[in-house]
């Protein structure tokens, strides 16, 4: 009897799957236009140009944030032409020659440095090196963040005490106070893999999402802490649990803030995706993946596999089938009830 009841269940499961899903995928990017670290419209032309070896989009670009106080997307383009830079970096070399003091090339030298270092085995003493080149970025743009960013990111490789860390981060938020990249950096020293546990990191990203402005990318701190503890595999009590339902449930009002498909908030969709499929949120999580629309990103998906997009795509499949699973086959009088119990129209 329970094996005959075992084998019904499975076959309504099947039913729904096969009745339910092609209609979810309605509203969703196709899997041939997902795109991966896709660049935004300006970022896209300076990457082009380096890699023809040209540097003076990218100086262009960078100056421009600089100019007009963009750190957010400075950050941004400090990491993804740095990380270009990682194997492609004579463009780099011609720009630092041409201009050796340029706040622009000295950020990215640094980053570049950093990152370099970080992938070293002696990755301690690597980082002690490049601490001056640090130094350089921050003099030569006092109100610039992003070496303090990169300096945090500096100090936790290199073993840095919390004193130590502290005065960065004062040095950093002095400058911004509100910059995700910086948050982001303290949250990482202040996890569980560093130096801080999960309680301290969830307490430091609830309290910055709670002061921070309306629509900043601050307020998915929590969700980057949940992540962090999911990513541990530890058995959770029912109040952390709790805890990671409530940082989701905040990162799902942040994303409603904008539009689907936009490119800004594409790694925290990502990233809140993971947790929701995580937490077997199915329904949350297919309305972040139409939210996505193409953009994927390699966070967190790198976290776990060395294919970030086809897990990415196959996360997104799998969201799908559970979604469909759970709906009724009919509704009554043979009606489909598709409407009634997914309140998304995709």
């Amino acid at each position: 009897m329970v094996d005959t009841m075992s084998l019904l269940r499975a076959l309504i499961r099947a039913a729904r799957m096969i009745r339910h899903t092609p209609h979810l995928s309605d509203g969703l990017t196709s899997d041939d236009e997902v795109l991966l670290d896709a660049p935004d419209d300006r970022l896209g032309p300076a990457l082009v140009a380096a890699a023809l070896g040209e540097y003076e989009p990218a100086a262009k670009l960078l100056a421009t944030t600089r100019e007009s106080a963009e750190w957010e997307n400075r950050d941004r383009y400090v990491m993804r032409l740095a990380a270009f830079a990682y194997n492609r970096g004579q463009w780099l070399g011609e720009w630092l020659g041409a201009a050796p003091h340029d706040p622009d090339a000295l950020v990215v030298k640094a980053e570049l440095a950093v990152r370099r270092a970080w992938e070293s085995p002696a990755r301690a003493e690597r980082l002690r090196e490049v601490g001056p080149l640090i130094d350089a970025a921050a003099d030569a743009e006092a109100r610039d963040p992003v070496p303090w960013r990169i300096a945090l990111d500096h100090a936790r490789g290199a073993h840095a005490t919390h004193t130590a860390f502290e005065a960065l981060w004062e040095q950093a938020v002095r400058r911004s106070s509100h910059h995700y990249g910086c948050h982001v950096a303290a949250l990482q020293y202040l996890s569980a893999q560093w130096y801080g546990s999960h309680r301290e990191c969830f307490d430091f990203a609830e309290q910055a999402a709670a002061d921070a402005l309306p629509g900043s990318l601050v307020q998915a701190l929590p969700v980057r802490a949940a992540f962090a503890q999911l990513l541990g595999g530890e058995a959770m009590s029912s109040v952390q649990s709790d805890r990671i339902d409530a940082a989701a449930d905040l990162a799902i009002t942040l994303s409603g803030d904008y539009a689907a498909g936009d490119a800004w908030p594409a790694e925290v969709r990502n990233l809140l995706a993971y947790v929701l499929v995580a937490r077997g949120r199915w329904t949350d999580a297919l309305e972040q993946f139409r939210l996505i629309g193409p953009y994927a990103t390699s966070f967190p998906w790198m976290s776990v596999t060395d294919d970030p997009l086809g897990q990415f795509l196959q996360a997104r499949d799998g969201v799908r089938i559970e979604v469909a699973a759970a709906m009724p086959l009919r509704g009554r009088g043979g009606r489909s009830t598709l409407g009634e119990h997914y309140p998304y129209r995709l």
